[in-house]
């Protein structure tokens, strides 16, 4: 007889689409857990951004049906398994029901037999647990795919760089901070310096510089990522370097290739950067000079009028004062500064409507002991900016390694590492500080100071204590002025590079190998899809697996039994069916015992088993059974 029986093709047929079914969930999990990340083209995904309940409905829709379908080919399987299984030897009806009841996809609750019970409920559960398995193994979700990134910057901390800053100064005349001709910084120094000190009391910080715009400010930094590097300008010959106005800041950065190149990487909905950076910041400390501090010597007292017109129309300059503000350094020398400022014929000043802030900047510690790391700024007040006593600020500019992180077209970053000026950053440090001079100096006009009107403002924005005449929190006064001259300080690092990195500033635009400093970080690119979540979709396969073992359990047992049989084709028993169990009942002249408690439980425990009495199978019945391994008996029970 051939072997090729409707049985044997039915549960060949079965234990098929099982192993086709299961072979495209691990198919499709090995995928994920292989590539990492898997994202449609980038038109589909944004399809699915937009239309997210039709995306939900169709997976659904698609788990649905393939768990309909696992959970027919299992209930099928058990129909089969339960008929052979009856038809070879004794079985209780306890257990019958059981049967029925996995054969139905329910389960039985019966606590006097906890096997079968516990049984039942575990695999009506994971016959449940499919569509959620399925559900949670192909729905698309939103994710940040990863994307190493390397490259290189200027970096302005080694040997080269300082020869190479030494020969601009010199070439543009300027040969150390004294200089009054370091017109190299323009309003963004003071536009940093403001948001820093307003941010540090809660005030909005945004910094913009050269087309891209920072978080409260710069920390020292240029944009690494194109994106983000603002200008796209072509400075002229003698815009690059100590004479950059404004370009584009050439960006060496590029993705480095993962390990599964073939893979597609999207453009994504959105990308986000993390990148260390070299950076530059400062420790700044302000206060009050005390009288017994004999090393700050502070002369604000030498002042004469330069011009006076009593006769000069409303409106018009009617006198101006020359100051010259000497301060000693720490090297038995008057360092002078000198200002300009807006008084009346008779030589005076209007105490609330003009305001004086000078500052002096001394270019190396009072202590000549001390290395060459830091520099010093003498400030002081007058008018209505009286609040501002006699203040030494202590500058350390301090060279960082910073993180940089680019997202919805602002840059904001945070210090990892520090580490103080060295030596060979002399030249570093002019540059910084004559920056800060050169802001000191330009912030004051004949009539206000920038300065001195930030200090103000900030204090009675943040604050319900009057500034003036020191009834307010001073501490609050030297934090605000700390944090302005840290900003100006991060600001002229990224002045510095950005003249050196704009377009035209070295040939081919290729920084040489001795000035760079190397760039890394990751894209984030946010897209839909399917990302590595080992744990989620190992559980979520589970149920599939259990379901699929049980389904090959079951028609193996039936095609092995129905080898033995060697029989051709018989009609179906289908236990699931009330109407076969009842037929086969009444053929068998099966009696059991009343709907009492005893009676169940004696029922429970008997024995039946399934017999043909024709070669066809079309007679089917039911018969007791004394014992399991008795020869069946149709005698009916007393």
């Amino acid at each position: 007889m051939s072997c090729l029986t409707p049985h044997f093709l039915r549960h060949t047929a079965i234990i098929s689409s099982q192993v086709i079914i299961l072979a495209f969930g691990y198919g499709f999990l090995g995928a994920v857990l292989y590539c990492e990340y898997l994202a449609p083209p980038d038109r589909v995904g944004t399809l699915w951004r937009h239309h997210p309940a039709e995306v939900t409905m169709v997976v659904t829709l698609i788990a649905t049906v393939l768990s309909v379908i696992t959970a027919t080919l299992f209930t099928i399987s058990v129909k089969e398994a339960l008929r052979h299984w009856m038809s070879q030897q004794a079985i209780s009806l306890v257990q019958l029901s059981a049967g029925v009841a996995l054969a139905k996809g329910s389960a039985i609750l019966r606590h006097k037999h906890w096997r079968l019970t516990t049984l039942t409920l575990f695999v009506f559960g994971v016959l449940r647990l499919l569509t959620a398995g399925w559900t949670t193994l192909l729905t698309p979700t939103y994710f940040l795919w990863p994307i190493q990134m390397q490259g290189s910057e200027l970096d302005i901390t080694g040997t080269a760089f300082s020869t190479l800053l030494s020969g601009e100064l010199q070439k543009q005349g300027i040969t150390d901070i004294q200089d009054n001709a370091f017109e190299v910084l323009d309003i963004g120094a003071m536009l940093s310096g403001v948001s820093a000190a307003g941010y540090a009391y809660g005030l909005p910080g945004t910094f913009n510089f050269n087309g891209a715009k920072y978080n409260v400010s710069t920390q020292g930094i240029v944009p690494a990522i194109e994106d983000y590097s603002g200008s796209d300008g072509v400075p002229g010959a003698n815009e690059t370097r100590l004479g950059f106005s404004g370009g584009n800041v050439t960006v060496n950065t590029r993705l480095v290739p993962g390990k599964h190149t073939s893979v597609h990487i999207p453009q994504g909905f959105d990308r986000n950067y993390s990148i260390s950076q070299q950076g530059l910041t400062a420790d700044v400390n302000c206060r009050a000079i005390d009288s017994s501090q004999t090393q700050y010597l502070w002369d604000t007292n030498t002042s004469y009028v330069i011009y006076a017109n009593a006769a000069a129309p409303n409106g018009s300059v009617t006198g101006l004062r020359l100051w010259n503000i000497t301060a000693n350094c720490g090297t038995n020398t008057s360092t002078t500064q000198e200002y300009v400022t807006m008084v009346d014929a008779s030589g005076n000043a209007s105490l609330l409507g003009s305001g004086f802030l000078p500052s002096v900047v001394c270019p190396a510690p009072a202590n000549f002991n001390q290395t060459y790391t830091s520099f010093i700024i003498l400030s002081q007040g007058f008018y209505k900016y009286r609040f501002l006593d006699a203040t030494v600020c202590e500058v350390t500019p301090l060279l960082t390694t910073v993180r940089a992180n680019y997202s919805d077209d602002l840059i904001s970053s945070e210090v990892i590492s520090s580490t103080h000026f060295q030596p060979e950053n002399v030249e570093l440090l002019s540059f910084i500080a004559g920056m800060v001079k050169f802001q000191s100096i330009n912030s004051q006009g004949l009539m206000s100071s920038a300065i001195g009107d930030t200090l103000y403002s900030i204090y009675s924005s943040t604050t319900n204590t009057s500034i003036d005449d020191n009834l307010g929190n001073q501490m609050q006064v030297y934090n605000e002025l700390e944090e302005y001259w840290r900003g100006v300080v991060e600001f002229s690092a990224t002045f510095l590079r950005s003249g050196f990195m704009v377009v035209g500033s070295f040939p081919d635009d290729t920084i040489p190998d001795d000035l760079i400093s190397l760039v890394n970080g990751t894209m984030y690119i946010s897209t839909i899809g399917w990302n590595r979540r080992s744990a989620t979709y190992l559980l979520a396969i589970l149920p599939i697996t259990i379901i699929t073992i049980l389904t090959f359990a079951c028609a193996l047992y039936s095609i092995l039994e129905a080898w033995k049989d060697n029989s051709g084709y018989k009609t179906t028993f289908d236990v699931s069916n009330p109407l076969h169990l009842i037929m086969a009942s009444a053929a068998g002249s099966l009696k059991l015992r009343d709907f009492n408690e005893e009676g169940i439980i004696t029922n429970e425990g008997m024995k039946v088993q399934l017999e043909e009495s024709d070669t066809n199978g079309v007679n089917k019945m039911f018969v007791i059974v004394k014992h399991p391994d008795s020869v069946a008996s149709k005698k009916e029970l007393k």
